[in-house]
């Protein structure tokens, strides 16, 4: 099986590239565009990482330029599509919307119009917890009502949209994912895990604690979501469009993983805490029943685990 990962410089897009590339008989076309949204070293060490397996190629394009898209169908023998590839970042939304409108949306539509072409059966692409809104009902469940608050949760919200729509039109199936708090190794230096922990290992530097600490976060470890993208892959299962939470089910308060990580690293950042932040949702947490009754028990790998092989990743890359 040959698979095209878009985004796979990107945090999910390495983690489950390494995962497929580790653990079964496949071959990735891995794709980015390697914008400076974060780190261009990070997710260059993160393709070096990949591209140590033969299996793994690499093509530096964006999914916007449909031509470059199409002529990688033309050359390779693609069977099915990961689609990682996003603008992401909940507060660069309300800079830079445009992204979110070109990159999310008109990007997923490219992938699809060449996927149609090449009579692709399957497409995975990421959606968004983010989706909910801001919501009293908790845990969230996959049928329940959805409200975007800012354009990122919008635009994903506007791929399920299509995806249901081309889902009946083109005869593809399609698997849309709402993450949850992805953290782990490698992680986004842009979320709160990796920007505590550069506070506490830089001296004399400041950590910006918004709605002072009390959010709430379905926390979920990479090597998790990577286990169920993998069994979504090879599923024989037949679907039109099925949308699934990617979560642990375990909400945790930031201030109690503040303490859990303050444990681990016997350091502590200033703090500085402040209100609420516009776009920030307070509180997610999600239903994790249906994707474990679709792909069978999923065990989650506990807090306090994945809070510590993050932090030896962690003062092993930044050299701590």
């Amino acid at each position: 099986m040959q698979i095209l990962i878009t985004g796979a410089a990107g945090f999910i897009g390495f983690g489950i590239s390494k995962y497929l590339l580790n653990t079964s008989n496949v071959r990735i076309i891995g794709i980015d565009n390697l914008n400076n949204y974060y780190s261009k070293k990070l997710k260059k060490d993160r393709i070096k990482e990949l591209s140590k397996n033969k299996k793994f190629s690499f093509i530096n394009i964006n999914i916007l330029n449909k031509k470059k898209l199409e002529k990688i169908f033309k050359i390779k023998k693609i069977n099915l599509i990961i689609n990682l590839a996003a603008q992401a970042g909940v507060r660069y939304s309300l800079e830079k919307p445009n992204e979110f409108v070109d990159n999310n949306i008109q990007g997923f539509y490219n992938l699809i119009d060449v996927a149609k072409i090449y009579s692709i059966k399957k497409i995975i692409y990421a959606s968004s917890s983010s989706i909910y809104g801001d919501t009293k009902k908790f845990p969230l469940k996959e049928t329940q009502k959805v409200n975007p608050k800012n354009i990122y949760a919008l635009s994903k919200k506007i791929n399920e949209e299509m995806a249901e729509v081309f889902s009946r039109q083109y005869n593809i199936s399609f698997i849309g994912l709402r993450f949850f708090t992805v953290y782990g190794e490698w992680g986004r230096p842009d979320m709160f895990l990796m920007k505590y922990l550069k506070s506490s290992y830089e001296k004399k530097s400041k950590f910006y604690l918004n709605n002072f600490g009390k959010h709430t976060r379905d926390f979920t470890y990479i090597l998790d979501a990577c286990k169920i993208i993998s069994k979504l892959v090879f599923s024989k299962k037949k679907l039109k469009h099925e949308i699934f939470n990617i979560c642990s089910n375990k909400p945790k308060k930031l201030n109690d993983i503040i303490k859990k990580i303050n444990s681990l690293t016997h350091k502590k950042p200033k703090l500085f805490k402040r209100k609420l932040q516009q776009a920030d949702v307070i509180k997610t947490h999600g239903a994790n029943n249906k994707i474990k009754s679709f792909i069978g028990n999923q065990k989650f790998t506990p807090i306090d685990d994945g809070l510590k092989n993050t932090i030896e990743w962690f003062k092993e890359y930044y050299k701590i």
